[in-house]
C-alpha cells in the first residue's frame, strides 16, 4: 500500500486502486495519523484537530465511526488503539515522507563522503516525491509537522545544489540559484552557493553584486548583517582566493570528461559555501558635471536620484537575459486503474519509436486513435504518452480540442497556448494562424517533444498543430477516423473484450468482491456492453455502495426499463449509462448535476457550485463530493489558491445540459447561470483592484453580483494574481458565455476585469478577443457605457503591443478612436472616461506633431480629472503634457513628470512610477545631463525588472544604450541589440523602431554602412506604421547620411527630401535648415523642396 502526503493526500492499494476516504473529516483524520505515523495520538488531540474548541456532542461517536471506516478501507491491523490513543502503522517504503527523509539522509551521507554523483541521485529521487505542499488539500493540518517537512525539502534543495557544484556544474547551478534566492531570499546558504557558482563561472563582478544585494536585503528585512560564513566568502572572492577554485579531478578517462575542452567531468567536492564575509564598500558612481538649477534651466537638485543607485544596473538586466527555454509537462494524470489494451499500447508505442529508425522518412510521426464516445481513447493515449515521457526530454504538450462540441477549439488559440508554454511571450504570439503555425514549427525544430491532441473534430483542426520536426511525435484522438490526415498511422478503438471489462470492474471494486461473485461480474460487464465508460460508472456505484452485492446491481440492470440496451449504439448508450447513475442520486445532487451543465468553464472550484445553487459552501461541497463519487465530476488538481478544481467530461456536461433543459424551469436556469457569472465578477473586480497596470479609472456596471462569505473571499484573494491565475480560463469562458447569452452588463464587466491581469501576464490575445466580442454585444444592444470602457482597454492593447499595422498608422488610429471614445463617454456623462479619451487623443496629436493641440487636449483632461478627483487621470495628463514639451521646454517637461511621479506614488502604482522615472531619464538625456539621466534610467530599469515588465524594461535599456553611446561606452551596441530582441519578441513597435534607428547610427559611426542602411531602412518602415512623424523625420535624416556613406547619393537625396518635408510640416525650421545644409554640402540641393500635400 502507498501513502502520499507530500502534496494532496493520496492512498493507493497494492493493485493501484485509489483509497482516499470520501468524507472530508475522515481525510483530515487519515492525514493527521499519517503525519504522526507510528506515534500514538490522544483522542483529545484528534478531536481538537477535527472540530477545534467546540466539538459536537457526537464527536467521540463520529471519531469511532471514522476510525472504523479507515480500518475497513486500510485493513484492521493498520490502526491500533491503546489507552485512548490511536496509532497508524506504515511499513518501510509505504509513506512518501519517510522515503523522502531516508533519501535525504543518504544524499547527505554521500555528500559528506565526497560522492557527489550518488548524493545528487539520492536527492533528486527524494525531491521527485514532492507534488506540492504537504497535505495541500487539507489546510487545517498545516502546522509544525508540515513546516518541518517543508524545511527538510529546502535543505534537500540546498544539498542538491551542493552536489551540482561538486560535480562542476556551475553554470547549471547558477541558473537554478537565480530563481531559488528569489523564492527564499533570507536563506544565506543559497546566496553563498549562488555567489560561488557565479565566481566559478567566471562572473566575479556578478558574485560581488549578489553579496551587496543580500546585504541590503538582510539589513532592510531583519536589521542584521550577513553571517560570518557569507562574509568570509565575500572576502575570498575579492581576493581571488585559490581555495574557491574547483580542485583538479583525476585525469578523465575515455568515457568521462569533456574531450573538446579537456575539462574534468566532475571536480572533487568543494565544502558548502559557509561564506558571508564583510561587505566591501561600493565604488563611486560615475561622476559627471553638476547640472545647473537656475531659472529656465533643467533642475537636478533633490530630485536627482540621491537615493538612486549611481552605479550601473545588473548586467543580467542590461543583457536582456531570459530564462532557459521551458520544458512543458502538460500531460494529464495517467489513470491508475488503466486496464487492457496491451496490443494497442504496443502498437502506438512502436509507431512513436519508429522516429528513431534511420531508414524511415524524415517526417513527424503521427498516430490517430478513433472510436465512439466513452470507448477510452483519451485514457489509452494518455497512458501511452506517460510511458514515452523519457523519450521526449524537451517536453510534452497537451490540448483538448473539444471536437465533439458545438464550438470546437480554434487551432489558432491552441497554438497561442502552445507557444506560451514553449517560452514565447504573450505579445510575441503572431496574429494569423499561418504565422503562429510557422513559429510553432520553428520552436519545435531540433527538439524532442510529444504533442497530444485530444478530441479532434476533423483533419483541418489538427493540421496546423502538427510539428515539422521529425524528432517530435503526435498522438491524436477523435470520434471520426481521420483518414485525410496525411501519413498518419490510424487505429480504431473498439469496446473491451469481456475479460477486459471484468478486469476493469475488478480494479475499481476490488478483487475480493469480484472473486466472490464472478458470474455476476461477468453479467454486469455484458449488460454494460463492455463499454469502458459504462463499466467504470457501474464500478463506481458498487465502490460507493459497499453494502451492495454485485448480483444486486446485475438484477437492477436485467430489468429492461433500466438495462443499458443502447450501450452498443455509441453516444446514445453512453447517455443511458449516465442515466443509470443519475437516477440513483438524491434530488439535491441531481439538481446540482443538471445546473452544472449550464457552465462553460473548463474547470471550477466548489465556491462556483455554491453560487450556482445559492447554497452555503459546505452544502455545495457535499453535493460535489457526491458527484465525484458517482464519477460525474473529476478532480483535476489543486489550484494556485489551494482549492480543489473539478471538471465535467464534455459528454457528461452535454447530458447534464439536456437534463436541465428538460427538467428545470427557464427562469431557474437563467438565475443559476447569472449567480455563477455574478460570483466570478464579484471576485474578479476585487482581485483586479490590486493588480498593477495603467492608471485608468476603474469603472463597473450594474450586473448583479453574487457575494461570497467574507472568510472565503479573503482566503482566496490573499494573493490576487494567484487567484487570477487559477481562474483565468474560467473567467475568459465566463465572459464569452455572458456574450453568448446576451448578458451585456456581465459580459463587459467580466472582460474589463481581465484587462490589467492580461497586461501583466502578456495575454494580449485573450485581452483583445474578449474585448472585441463584448464590444460587439454592447453595440448590438446599445450599451454605450460598456462599449466605451472596453474600447478604452482595446485601444491600449492594439496601440502598444500589436504587430505592425499595415492598414494605417497606429498613432493616427489612436487619435481617431480616441475621438470616438470621447463622444461615447460624453454621451453617458462619465467625466473620468472623458479624461482618458482626451489623453488618448493627445498621444495621437503629439505623434502627428501637433503639440499645441495636444497640450489643449491634455489640459482639458487634467481639468476633468481634477474635478472628478481622479488621481490616475491627473497622473496621465501630466505625463502626456511632459512628452508634448520634451523637445521645446525640457524644464517644464521635467516639472510635469515630477508631478506625474507624485501621483503614481499616491496611487501606489509602481508600474506608473517606473514609467515616470524612465521618461525623466529620457528628458534629462535629451537636455544634455547624461549622468543624471543614467541614474533615473537605472532606477526605472530595476523597478521594471522587479515587475517583470518587458515593455518598461525595453524603454529603459534603450535610453541607457544612448547614454552608453554618448559616453563612448562599448556597452552601447549590445544593449541596443538586447532592446531589439525584446521588442521583436514582444511586438513593441515603438521600441523596435527606436532600437533599429539607434543601431543604424552606431553602425554608421563604426563605418559599417551596409548594416547601418539595413537597420535604418527597417526603422523607417516601422515608424511609418506607427505614424510618429518626428521620429520618422529624424530617422530619414540619419538614413540619408548612411546612403551618402555607402556611395548612393540618389537615395540619400530622396531620404533627405522627405525628412525636410516632414520637419517643415512639423514646424521645426531649424531641423529643416540642417537638412538643406546637408543637401547643399553634398551637391544634392535642387532648388526649393516641395512640401507634402496635406
Amino acid at each position: 500500500m502507498e501513502f502520499r502526503i507530500l502534496g494532496p493526500l493520496e492512498v493507493r492499494a497494492d493493485d493501484g486502486a485509489s483509497l482516499v476516504p470520501p468524507r472530508r473529516k475522515q481525510r483530515v483524520l487519515l492525514g493527521l495519523l499519517l503525519l504522526h505515523a507510528g506515534q500514538p495520538l490522544q483522542v483529545e488531540r484528534i478531536a481538537d484537530e477535527l472540530w477545534g474548541e467546540r466539538p459536537p456532542s457526537s464527536a467521540m461517536a463520529n471519531l469511532q465511526s471514522y476510525i472504523s471506516g479507515l480500518r475497513r478501507m486500510l485493513g484492521h491491523d493498520r490502526i491500533s488503539t491503546h489507552r485512548g490513543r490511536y496509532t497508524l502503522q506504515v511499513g518501510g517504503g509505504e509513506l512518501d515522507a519517510r522515503v523522502f527523509v531516508d533519501l535525504l539522509g543518504q544524499g547527505q551521507t554521500a555528500l559528506r563522503s565526497g560522492d557527489h554523483s550518488a548524493a545528487r541521485h539520492a536527492l533528486a529521487r527524494g525531491l521527485a516525491l514532492w507534488r506540492g505542499r504537504p497535505l495541500e488539500d487539507l489546510p487545517e493540518l498545516h502546522g509544525p509537522e508540515t513546516t518541518r517537512l517543508e524545511d527538510l525539502k529546502l535543505a534537500a534543495v540546498e544539498d542538491a545544489v551542493e552536489s551540482q557544484l561538486g560535480l562542476g556544474r556551475h553554470l547549471e547551478a547558477a541558473v537554478d540559484l537565480r530563481e531559488l534566492v528569489q523564492r527564499h531570499p533570507l536563506r544565506e546558504r543559497l546566496w553563498g552557493q549562488y555567489m560561488l557558482a557565479l565566481y566559478r563561472s567566471g562572473r566575479q563582478a556578478e558574485a560581488l553584486e549578489r553579496y551587496r544585494e543580500v546585504s541590503a536585503l538582510l539589513g532592510a528585512e531583519l536589521g542584521i548583517d550577513p553571517g560570518p560564513e557569507l562574509r568570509r566568502l565575500h572576502q575570498a572572492i575579492l581576493a581571488h582566493d585559490p581555495g574557491l577554485d574547483p580542485p583538479r579531478a583525476p585525469a578523465a578517462t575515455a568515457s568521462t570528461g569533456n574531450s573538446a575542452t579537456g575539462s574534468p567531468a566532475a571536480p572533487p567536492t568543494v565544502p558548502p559555501p559557509t561564506a558571508h564575509p564583510p561587505a566591501a564598500a561600493e565604488g563611486p558612481g560615475h561622476a559627471g558635471p553638476a547640472a545647473p538649477d537656475g531659472p529656465g534651466e533643467v533642475p537636478t537638485d533633490g530630485h536627482t536620484p540621491a537615493a538612486a543607485p549611481a552605479g550601473d544596473p545588473d548586467p543580467d538586466i542590461l543583457a536582456g537575459s531570459r530564462p532557459q527555454l521551458p520544458v512543458p509537462a502538460q500531460l494529464p494524470l495517467d489513470i491508475a486503474d488503466f486496464t487492457g489494451r496491451e496490443e494497442q499500447v504496443a502498437r502506438l508505442t512502436r509507431a512513436v519509436r519508429r522516429r528513431d529508425d534511420p531508414d524511415r522518412p524524415q517526417t513527424v510521426v503521427v498516430s490517430a486513435v478513433a472510436g465512439m464516445g466513452g470507448v477510452g481513447k483519451t485514457a489509452l493515449v494518455i497512458h501511452v504518452a506517460h510511458r514515452l515521457v523519457d523519450a521526449f526530454p524537451d517536453g510534452q504538450l497537451y490540448a483538448d480540442l473539444h471536437g465533439q462540441g458545438d464550438a470546437p477549439s480554434d487551432p489558432g488559440e491552441i497554438l497561442g497556448r502552445f507557444l506560451r508554454a514553449l517560452g514565447v511571450s504573450g505579445s510575441a504570439v503572431p496574429d494569423s494562424l499561418e504565422e503562429r503555425a510557422a513559429l510553432y514549427r520553428s520552436r519545435l525544430a531540433g527538439r524532442r517533444v510529444l504533442v497530444v491532441l485530444d478530441n479532434a473534430s476533423a483533419e483541418r483542426q489538427v493540421r496546423p498543430l502538427l510539428p515539422g520536426a521529425p524528432e517530435c511525435a503526435v498522438l491524436v484522438t477523435s470520434r471520426n477516423q481521420l483518414t485525410g490526415l496525411e501519413g498518419a498511422a490510424l487505429l480504431d478503438l473498439d469496446v473491451f473484450e469481456p475479460s477486459q471489462a471484468v478486469e476493469l470492474l475488478t480494479r475499481i471494486v476490488g478483487a475480493e468482491r469480484v472473486a466472490a461473485e464472478p458470474l455476476a461480474a461477468a453479467e454486469i460487464a455484458e449488460l454494460c456492453g463492455c463499454v469502458p465508460l459504462a463499466v467504470r460508472i457501474a464500478g463506481a456505484r458498487l465502490a460507493g455502495k459497499r453494502q451492495w452485492s454485485l448480483a444486486h446491481l446485475a438484477a437492477m440492470l436485467r430489468d429492461e426499463r433500466r438495462r443499458l440496451d443502447e450501450l452498443a449504439a455509441g453516444d446514445l448508450g453512453v447517455r443511458a449509462s449516465f442515466s443509470l447513475s443519475y437516477r440513483r442520486l438524491s434530488e439535491p445532487a441531481r439538481r446540482t448535476f443538471r445546473l452544472l451543465g449550464l457552465l462553460e468553464a473548463p474547470d471550477f472550484a466548489s465556491w462556483v457550485v455554491a453560487a450556482l445553487l445559492d447554497v452555503p459552501l459546505a452544502e455545495a461541497e457535499a453535493h460535489v463530493d457526491t458527484l465525484v463519487d458517482a464519477r460525474f465530476l473529476t478532480i483535476v488538481g489543486v489550484d494556485a489558491t489551494g482549492r480543489l478544481r473539478y471538471r465535467m467530461h464534455d459528454l457528461i456536461r452535454l447530458y447534464a445540459w439536456e437534463l436541465t433543459q428538460a427538467d428545470d424551469d427557464p427562469a431557474e436556469r437563467a438565475a443559476a447561470t447569472e449567480r455563477a457569472l455574478g460570483a466570478w465578477l464579484w471576485l474578479a473586480e476585487r482581485a483586479a483592484e490590486y493588480v498593477p497596470g495603467p492608471c485608468y479609472a476603474v469603472m463597473h456596471g450594474d450586473a448583479p453580483r453574487y457575494p461570497l462569505p467574507t472568510s472565503v473571499a479573503t482566503e482566496m484573494l490573499h494573493d490576487p494574481m494567484r487567484w487570477m491565475d487559477a481562474e483565468r480560463a474560467a473567467l475568459v469562458a465566463a465572459a464569452r458565455q455572458a456574450c453568448a447569452l446576451r448578458l451585456d452588463e456581465l459580459a463587459w464587466d467580466l472582460a474589463g476585469c481581465l484587462e490589467k491581469y492580461c497586461d501583466v501576464r502578456g495575454l494580449y490575445d485573450e485581452w483583445q478577443h474578449t474585448h472585441e466580442q463584448a464590444i460587439r454585444l454592447c453595440r448590438e444592444v446599445g450599451n454605450r457605457r460598456g462599449e466605451a470602457v472596453l474600447l478604452r482597454g482595446l485601444l491600449e492593447v492594439t496601440t502598444w503591443t500589436s504587430p505592425r499595422q499595415s492598414s494605417g498608422a497606429a498613432m493616427v488610429t489612436l487619435h481617431d478612436r480616441g475621438q470616438q471614445l470621447l463622444e461615447i463617454f460624453s454621451e453617458v456623462g462619465e467625466r473620468r472616461g472623458m479624461a482618458d479619451a482626451l489623453i488618448s487623443c493627445a498621444w495621437g496629436l503629439v505623434a502627428q506633431g501637433d503639440r499645441e493641440e495636444a497640450l489643449l487636449f491634455a489640459e482639458r483632461a487634467l481639468h476633468l480629472a481634477e474635478g472628478a478627483d481622479y488621481l490616475g487621470g491627473q497622473a496621465r495628463a501630466h505625463h502626456i503634457m511632459a512628452i508634448a514639451l520634451a523637445d521645446s521646454d525640457p524644464h517644464q517637461s521635467i516639472a510635469y513628470l515630477r508631478e506625474a511621479l507624485k501621483f503614481g506614488e499616491l496611487l501606489g502604482n509602481r508600474r506608473f512610477q517606473a514609467t515616470a522615472l524612465q521618461f525623466l531619464g529620457a528628458v534629462y538625456f535629451s537636455a544634455g545631463y547624461v549622468d543624471t539621466a543614467h541614474d533615473y534610467l537605472s532606477r526605472s530599469l530595476t523597478m521594471a525588472h522587479a515587475l517583470q515588465d518587458r515593455y518598461l524594461e525595453a524603454f529603459s535599456l534603450l535610453y541607457l544604450a544612448r547614454v552608453f553611446a554618448e559616453r563612448g561606452d562599448q556597452r552601447a551596441m549590445p544593449t541596443a541589440e538586447a532592446v531589439l530582441a525584446l521588442s521583436r519578441e514582444g511586438n513593441f513597435g515603438h521600441h523596435l523602431a527606436d532600437a533599429l534607428a539607434l543601431l543604424g547610427e552606431l553602425h554608421l559611426a563604426e563605418g559599417d554602412t551596409a548594416a547601418a542602411v539595413a537597420r535604418l531602412e527597417e526603422s523607417v518602415d516601422v515608424w511609418r506604421s506607427r505614424g510618429w512623424l518626428i521620429f520618422l523625420a529624424r530617422t530619414l535624416r540619419s538614413l540619408g547620411e548612411a546612403h551618402v556613406a555607402a556611395g548612393d547619393p540618389h537615395r540619400a537625396h530622396r531620404a533627405w527630401q522627405e525628412a525636410h518635408e516632414l520637419f517643415t510640416r512639423l514646424g521645426d525650421t531649424a531641423a529643416a535648415d540642417e537638412v538643406t545644409e546637408l543637401l547643399e554640402a553634398h551637391s544634392l540641393f535642387k532648388g526649393p523642396l516641395r512640401l507634402p500635400t496635406l
